[in-house]
């Protein structure tokens, strides 16, 4: 069975590795739970409309990013840059009054067991806490959506109640006629994004794009799950280890393809992606979905945390270095998987707290399609 054709196995593994995963300590939590803008249902120009794969030479192959990546100043953000003086004043008056990862999920941490310390790589966060704001993104004529099943949408959530399709009308109804592309496949990993057989950013650029283009997606969960499966297979943390560094390294090089090359963007890019979330609400509790059950999923991998806690820390140092933003869906969508009614678990949000997780444990409902549309369009909106 091919990654495209199974979407099943996404993120239990992830679920039995993220016991108290969450943000580091800190202030009082400034968040909600993910709220956003009303949305606009997507016009009469198609909900979204899915690109054809070209032929399998449909562009050259992209360099590699160097280990590190590019510094920052490789990359154009789609907006004017403040005058040095200007912003070197504006940052010191507001040094002390920076809203960091910490204070945002201080409500949902645990001190005792740390989890991705993002305040490290000094991001801008958003005022809402769902995401970064290193993009002033403005005059949007195209979307494109890439990545993994989350991003194509599944079953049972109907079509329209996808997030992408949800987003596209929200886009529209701020910028006005957007173009809406989608390349996102079913167990995809971030090896898809650039690399042979899928290449799904040349399928969706086979040629330079001209117009002012916002590229979102959801991507590195199945990458997760392989190295889960890999340590069920008895083979080293090490090894183990070289599958999260590589899988980080393929999904730098597809935001550094996307970021550094201003031809291949004349009208300027936008990139924003998410960091991975998990269903068991930090409990590690596989069974609390009963079809995780059925399927052979359960079991539990503490040593998995160190991967985890890499794989999100990394992608908010991309996210930085690129000057992309990324959105805390592990972070916001945690209290609202399948522990959501337990005042023991680490990120219980109240009584009423709603399941934003649909039957297959691993996909979000039409409630969390929402969200994350959401959650996407705070960061553009800020």
């Amino acid at each position: 069975m091919s990654r495209r054709q199974s979407h099943f196995s996404v993120l239990p593994f992830l679920a039995a590795a993220l016991p108290a995963l969450l943000c580091c300590e800190g202030k009082p939590s400034t968040s909600g739970d993910g709220g956003g803008e009303e949305a606009a249902a997507a016009d009469d120009e198609g909900r979204d409309a899915q690109v054809e794969s070209p032929d399998a030479d449909g562009g050259d192959a992209p360099e590699p990013a160097d280990e590190e990546g590019a510094a920052p100043d490789a990359f154009d953000t789609g907006a004017d840059e403040p005058e040095d003086d200007a912003a070197d004043a504006q940052d010191a008056e507001e040094e002390e009054e920076t809203l960091t990862a910490a204070a945002c999920f201080a409500a949902i941490s645990d001190p005792l067991l740390p989890g991705p310390d993002y305040d490290q790589f000094h991001p801008v966060i958003g005022t809402h806490c769902l995401g970064t704001d290193h993009q002033d993104i403005d005059g949007v004529e195209l979307v494109v959506y890439l990545g993994d099943s989350i991003t194509a949408g599944t079953p049972p959530t109907m079509f329209w109640e996808y997030y992408r399709n949800v987003l596209t009308g929200m886009l529209r109804a701020r910028f006005g006629r957007v173009e809406a592309r989608s390349c996102a496949a079913w167990g995809a990993r971030t090896d898809d994004l650039l690399r042979p057989p899928h290449q799904q950013i040349l399928e969706c650029f086979p040629a330079p794009e001209p117009k002012r283009t916002l590229v979102v997606m959801t991507v590195g969960g199945n990458d997760f799950n392989a190295m889960a499966q890999a340590a069920a297979e008895g083979r080293p943390m090490t090894e183990i280890m070289d599958m999260a560094e590589q899988a980080v390294q393929d999904m730098r090089d597809a935001v550094v393809w996307l970021k550094g090359d201003p031809s291949r963007f004349p009208g300027g890019v936008f990139v924003a992606f998410s960091n991975n979330y998990e269903f068991t609400d930090a409990t590690g509790d596989l069974d609390s979905c009963i079809v995780s059950i059925f399927a052979g999923l359960g079991g539990s991998w503490p040593e998995g945390r160190e991967p985890a806690i890499y794989f999100n820390e990394e992608y908010m140092r991309i996210a930085v270095d690129t000057r992309s933003d990324m959105i805390f869906l592990l972070e916001n969508f945690c209290g609202h998987g399948f522990h959501n009614e337990d005042p023991a678990s680490q990120c219980y949000r109240g009584p009423g707290t709603p399941r934003w997780f649909d039957l297959t444990c691993i996909h979000p409902n039409p409630a969390g399609h929402r969200t994350i549309a959401d959650m996407f369009m705070a960061v553009v909106n800020e």
